[in-house]
């Protein structure tokens, strides 16, 4: 049986040994993760007489209400490039995936901790749980998208290929918000409040209901936003099939690269102290 011995001296001392240990876990975590995965999903669904129709009912109902404000004249935001409907419904279900991400990753912090407590297992499996779930959801979510791009004939073109990539790093900008915040949401109950408004917020700059501006200081919020060349240029792929931020998307995907990175490193770090202040 390997003897573990804890030592003061910081593990980024050992940059290559650190690494290799955070990979062997990140393999070694596989097997928990589809375990609490399937748990998860289970029961979540497990008690509701909808079931899995819950997971597409929030964009549904946001995108009939904000259509209907649209066509009575009290919300005027403008033409879009495909019919509203489609438009608001889909990146609804892009952003409820983003927010889900964040809030899912910092729950995950919570969970290991309880867990780490009891027995040494690997931290990483419980955000790939969590990952696993809100892909699993956002599978689910398409099923209605589906339905609109064929009711409305929305065509599509090869780029919709290439719609996943983008999607991908929009989650991982996601993640590195969860994996940042989790460590400190589970000391202070105040973070996950201070996310939840900073959410809010974060909806009104980001091209979700209407479409991007062109000029004006709100134009500026908005393009110095990330999140918006990541949804947008998800939801041009699988649209349009035509990149309108073709360099604010390459900007902002290698500050996600990098952002889950030193994110996946600060939540290594952190949880040990997590579980000992516990």
């Amino acid at each position: 049986m390997p003897v573990i011995v804890y030592e003061p001296e910081s593990r980024l001392r050992h940059p290559l040994i650190f690494f290799e240990e955070m990979w062997q876990d990140l393999l070694g975590s596989r097997e928990l993760a589809w375990q609490l995965l399937k748990r998860d999903i289970q029961s979540q669904y497990r008690q509701s007489i909808l079931g899995i129709i819950w997971a597409f009912i929030p964009p549904l109902v946001a995108a009939a209400g904000l259509t209907f404000l649209r066509k009575t004249g009290v919300f005027n935001i403008g033409d879009t490039d495909i019919p509203y409907p489609v438009y608001v419904v889909f990146s609804m279900t892009l952003w409820q995936t983003f927010t889900q991400t964040i809030n899912s990753i910092m729950s995950s912090a919570r969970n290991a901790k309880s867990m780490l407590m009891k027995l040494k297992v690997p931290p990483e499996a419980f955000v790939i749980a969590q990952l696993g779930q809100i892909i699993f959801n956002f599978f689910i979510q398409l099923i209605p998208i589906i339905f609109f791009f064929i009711w409305f004939k929305i065509g599509v073109t090869w780029n919709l290929l290439l719609a996943p990539v983008a999607f991908i790093h929009l989650l991982m900008f996601a993640t590195a918000i969860g994996l940042f915040a989790g460590p400190f949401s589970c000391l202070y109950g105040d973070v996950k409040k201070v996310i939840s408004y900073t959410i809010r917020l974060w909806l009104f700059i980001t091209p979700v209901i209407y479409p991007v501006p062109r000029e004006s200081f709100w134009a500026i919020l908005i393009k110095i936003n990330p999140v918006t060349p990541l949804l947008v240029t998800t939801r041009d792929l699988a649209t349009t099939g035509v990149v309108s931020q073709p360099l604010g998307f390459w900007i902002a995907s290698v500050v996600s690269i990098l952002s889950v990175i030193l994110g996946w490193i600060f939540y290594r770090l952190a949880m040990p102290f997590i579980v000992e202040r516990a």
